[in-house]
Parts: structure tokens; C-alpha cells; sequence
């Protein structure tokens, strides 16, 4: 867990000597403390110290990284049981299960929909992370071959599970370079792999009893970047060693089981709605990575935006930049709307503004992340405030009129605002639901 600024300093030269930046040394541990600065900032820290305060600060739950560039993802690294007391780190996670005993054309598809499969929502791109790929034949040709095409398919996370550590080994070389994952085979030969390749091993055991034994091995052997499956075969098993994990680690310190969990969905039903169903709640408590069966967009829409909610810090609200947002190649003569830049507004709005097609001038203000109407009452959303916010923004550079439209929610604020605006403003008032925005601007004589 996080150390206090007393301790780190006491691990810190104690020189005083201002290289980094700061006057003395306790000031830079207090500022290490509270992560407002970087251990690499002192030139003189001893690399005993270093080592120390990397293990010290370590999360509960080490984080592993999968994937490459963009599309590299981390799972781990959590430090609290329940979001509402900090929040969640790392996105759970979620990958397609294939295999060399998998149809061609189905991996085909599979393939197609790990990369092309996306939404945009709240200013996310919503998607699924990789693939996991089974030696299912223990056949070493077939499944590098599977190997080899995922890999030439996709920049998204790999997992290789092969219960021959000699086809792990040709697996392992065929990723080289990238940041994967390898199962199936006896934990030392994971370790071995893991040493001579760098990638991360998934401890496989037939309960948490045995991976919790792997874990005590993988700490022993300095492997931090680890995985445990305890090959959960059903949906209460999951929830409830899930669960003991998350306590485990983060209550009572046990570094044996202080890994991400991955847990098969798709293993644990033969129906598609109950194996998302299973899915969705696995995102929740607590696993790291979840596989499912196939990547069909009616399912990965619904389990992305779930994920999306769960992993969204509930103490810091989402939103946009304050300014000036174009649609359409608005003109002089173009409508001007105002609004708050709370996310879900903006992309509720700017949505149904680009379905009507006509050209708009959209103000965004900030009122700390919060809606209409509560930015109203809490008076961000008010006339005084506003006023100032549309003379500054530089609208009126832009247009050859002086009419701007607010939400039908805050009709009361028109005259005040107008007041507050100037002479030669005029304050229309807009719908109160954003599906009537087409309507209306469309119908807009200005």
C-alpha cells in the first residue's frame, strides 16, 4: 500500500540539495506521498531505495498490461472493495474465446468483429480487447497456425493456453515483442517462459487453493505480471472466490492472490443470453478479464456500456471543454444554442443537432460537469453566469446576429438573461427534450 510522506523520506538521501526541484527532501516525499510527483525527479535516490519504494507503493492488486499501441488495455492495480469509496482503476478486461478446433469461418468473423466492433459513447470508444486462444486439439501445428493469424489480424490483446509447455515456448516466439499472455502448462514452465520472453503468466489451478499456491510461486519468482484462473466453472463459484480475492489482498495484505482473476463466461452456460447475463455481472465483482464466446454487436453494446458505468469514477462527473462547437459548417446566420458541459448533455444535443442537418453554432459552458437543471439550482446555469460566458467566447465574431437559444427546462432564466446580455440580444427559447431539437431548428426562422 501507499507509504506516508515520513516514510518515504526516510528512504530519500536527506541531502536537501534542491536538484529536485524542491527545497528540502521531506517536501518532495510529501509531494511523492501524494502523487504530485515522480521518484525519478531526485538523481540521488539509491536504487535500494528505489526497489523499496516500488514494492511498498505497489497496489494490492498488481496491474498487467495486454496489447499493443492503442489497443493496449490494464487490468489490476485496484484499491478499494466498492467504487462508491474511491472509485475503480482498470476497466474489466474482454476477450473472445477461440481455438484450433474452432470453425475457420467463424474465427474469420470473430476476427472481423474484434476490430471492427465499436461505439462512441460519452467521448469513449466502446470495444471489446482481444482474443483467447486455446489449444484445444493438442495439435502445436494448428494452434500456432491460430497463433499466427490472430497475431497478423489484430494489435489487440493475446492469450495462448496450451497444456504442452513446448508449444507454449513456439507460441511465445511467434508473439515476441508483444505483451501477451501464456496458460495451461505447469507454473514453473510459465515461469520460465515469462523470464526468457517478458509476458504474463495465467496461473491455471482446479480451485483458488492451487492458485493461490501458484501465487505464493510467482511472488517467489519476482513474476509481477501475473493472471489467476481457478478455472470456475460456474457462475456462483466466480462471485464468491472473486470476492474472497478482492478481501484477501486488499484487507489482509495476501500477496499470493494479489492478481487480476479472469473467469470464462462462456464456459459456464450454452445460451448466449444467460452467458452475457453471467458476463455483465462478472464485470461488476471483480474480475479482471471475462471471456465470452463471440463478439455479436447486440451483446457487446449492452456489456461495453455496463463496463463503461461501472469503471466511471462516481466522485468526478463527465464532461466536455468549455467553447464553441460547429455542426454542419454553421455560418453568420446560423442558430447559436447554449447548454452545460455535463458529457451525456453534450452528446444527447450534438446528436440530434447532426441529425437535422442544419447548421449550428453550439455553446458549451462549464458548469463543473452538472445537467440543466441541476446546474440551475445549484446557480453554475444562471443568467449573471452565462452572460459573461457568451460575450467572452467569441460568438460574436462569428455571427451577424445577436439571438441565442436555451434549454425549454430553464424558460424562466429568458428574461434576466436577456437583461443580463445587453441591448439587441434576443433569448429564444428551445425544447425541453433534445429529440425535438431536429424539429425545431429545422423549422428555426431565426
Amino acid at each position: 500500500m501507499a507509504l506516508s510522506g515520513i516514510q518515504i523520506y526516510k528512504l530519500l538521501p536527506q541531502t536537501n540539495c534542491k536538484d529536485c526541484g524542491d527545497p528540502t527532501c521531506l517536501a518532495f516525499a510529501m509531494k511523492l506521498a501524494a502523487g504530485k510527483a515522480e521518484l525519478s525527479q531526485c538523481p540521488h535516490v539509491s536504487s535500494e531505495a528505489k526497489d523499496k519504494l516500488a514494492e511498498a507503493s505497489a497496489p494490492p492488486i498488481r496491474v498487467v498490461e495486454l496489447g499493443e499501441g492503442a489497443t493496449a488495455f490494464k487490468v489490476g492495480g485496484e484499491t478499494v472493495k466498492y467504487r462508491h469509496e474511491k472509485t475503480f482503476v482498470n476497466p474489466t478486461g474482454l476477450l473472445v474465446f477461440l481455438s484450433n478446433a474452432t470453425d475457420a469461418a467463424k474465427v474469420d468473423a470473430e476476427l472481423k468483429s474484434l476490430n471492427e466492433v465499436k461505439f462512441e459513447r460519452v467521448g469513449y470508444t466502446l470495444a471489446a480487447n482481444g482474443a483467447y486462444l486455446r489449444d484445444a486439439k493438442g495439435d502445436k501445428d494448428s494452434f500456432l497456425a491460430l497463433v499466427g493469424k490472430v497475431a497478423a489480424a489484430t494489435q489487440k490483446a493475446i492469450i495462448v493456453d496450451s497444456a504442452s509447455a513446448d508449444t507454449l515456448k513456439a507460441a511465445a516466439a511467434a508473439l515476441k515483442g508483444r505483451k501477451f499472455a501464456v496458460s495451461g502448462a505447469g507454473i514453473d514452465d510459465l515461469i520460465a517462459i515469462s523470464k526468457e520472453t517478458g509476458c504474463t503468466v495465467v496461473a491455471k489451478g482446479a480451485d483458488m487453493n492451487a492458485v493461490a499456491d501458484m501465487g505464493a510461486k510467482l511472488v517467489a519468482a519476482d513474476v509481477k505480471s501475473a493472471i489467476i484462473d481457478p478455472s470456475w466453472s460456474n457462475l456462483r463459484a466466480a462471485l464468491t472466490d472473486n470476492i474472497a480475492v478482492r478481501r484477501a489482498a486488499l484487507d489482509k495484505k495476501q500477496r499470493e492472490v494479489g492478481f487480476p482473476t479472469i473467469a470464462f463466461a462462456c464456459g459456464m452456460t450454452d445460451d448466449f443470453y444467460t452467458e452475457f447475463a453471467y458476463a455483465n455481472m462478472l464485470l461488476a465483482k471483480y474480475s479482471g478479464i471475462v471471456v465470452v464466446s463471440t463478439l455479436d454487436p447486440a451483446a457487446i453494446l449492452p456489456t461495453t456500456v455496463n463496463r463503461l458505468n461501472i469503471f466511471t469514477d462516481p466522485q468526478r462527473p463527465m464532461t466536455m471543454d468549455q467553447g464553441i462547437y460547429t455542426f454542419s459548417n454553421p455560418g453568420p446566420d446560423s442558430p447559436v444554442i447554449i447548454t452545460t458541459n455535463f458529457a451525456l448533455t453534450y452528446f444527447v444535443v450534438s446528436a440530434e443537432i447532426e441529425a437535422s442537418r442544419v447548421p449550428t453554432w453550439l455553446l458549451i459552458m462549464d458548469t463543473e460537469g452538472m445537467s440543466v437543471l441541476t446546474a440551475w439550482s445549484a446557480g453554475k446555469f444562471v443568467a449573471d453566469a452565462m452572460a459573461p460566458f457568451v460575450k467572452k467566447s467569441g460568438i460574436t465574431e462569428k455571427v451577424g446576429h445577436k439571438k441565442i437559444i436555451i434549454p425549454g427546462y430553464v424558460a424562466q432564466l429568458s428574461g434576466e438573461f436577456q437583461e443580463e446580455l445587453g441591448e439587441g440580444w434576443q433569448v429564444i427559447i428551445g425544447t425541453r427534450e433534445a429529440a425535438d431539437l431536429p424539429k425545431f431548428l429545422k423549422e428555426y426562422k431565426g
